[in-house]
């Protein structure tokens, strides 16, 4: 029969996360939430705008995409090496996407 041995108290400590990894998982999760917004409200507008199809349809259309588009905007956030990266992979498309809400005539996106 194997003998247990007790756990000794001696050996190293046993710390949680550290307080730079808890603000990158904060910087993850805000922009997940607020860069996913943007991006998702961003692509709405524009798709609404640019679907060949009556007005209507096109807005039900690119609101039922919004949704998979904050999903994927999610898990690029937290699929990404870092948390610059993944504000920097939310803020190219979110620029490029304002860039064409503007030139096609949608002037409530940038003052």
């Amino acid at each position: 029969m194997a003998s247990m041995k007790p756990i000794s108290s001696s050996g190293p400590a046993l710390r949680g996360p550290t307080l730079r990894y808890r603000l990158a998982v904060f910087s993850r999760a805000l922009a997940a939430v607020g860069g996913g917004y943007g991006v998702s409200t961003l692509s709405t507008m524009v798709l609404a705008r640019l679907l060949p199809m009556a007005p209507a349809d096109a807005v039900m259309t690119a609101t039922m995409l919004s949704f998979a588009i904050f999903t994927c905007a999610v898990i690029w956030v937290f699929a990404a090496r870092s948390a610059a990266q993944s504000w920097l992979g939310l803020a190219l498309p979110a620029l490029l996407l304002a860039l064409v809400a503007w030139l096609t005539g949608i002037r409530s996106v940038l003052p």
